[in-house]
């Protein structure tokens, strides 16, 4: 028992924390091995260009946007929200934006060999990608007004 007590203390979580940490490292090793071993040059090429764009264009982007969000009611300090508002903002942005990331070519329909390598059409995924958004925006909103509701109940600022 002290030994488990003198890991956790080292390590700073429990050691299930530390055995899924490890088998999480593993199965990522071996996807990489798997990848470099079939095309090296394009995994090298597409980390050192998600690094580039990341640090060059999405990071400025989605932090003037956040600044921008955080701007409109910077000035209404006396009047504002008894509830912090901003992540029910920035989670469905984050979901949707992934989702448009990963899924661009066939919302844009940019995609060619999609519809003739699997006879399936690719109209229909703008309006679902839309719908999705709306969904989640949605679902903030009731949050966002179940947790004011608790924080006008309760008389608090904020109810964590």
């Amino acid at each position: 028992m002290a030994r488990l007590a003198r890991l956790t203390r080292w390590y700073g979580a429990g050691p299930m924390h530390l055995l899924v940490l490890l088998a999480s490292l593993a199965l990522t090793g071996y996807a990489v091995e798997r990848l470099v071993a079939d095309r090296p040059l394009a995994v090298a090429i597409w980390f050192v260009g998600a690094a580039v764009a990341h640090d060059l264009i999405l990071l400025p982007l989605y932090s003037l946007a956040d600044l921008s969000a955080r701007a409109v009611l910077r000035h209404r300090r006396e009047r504002a929200a008894a509830v912090e508002w901003i992540n029910y903002l920035r989670v469905p942005a984050f979901l949707s934006g992934l989702l448009l990331l990963v899924w661009f070519p066939l919302i844009l329909d940019l995609s060619e060999p999609y519809p003739g390598a699997t006879g399936l059409s690719a109209d229909v995924y703008l309006g679902r990608w839309l719908a999705i958004t709306g969904v989640l925006f949605g679902a903030a909103a009731v949050g966002l007004a179940l947790r004011l509701r608790a924080a006008r109940r309760t008389g608090r600022r904020d109810p964590r």
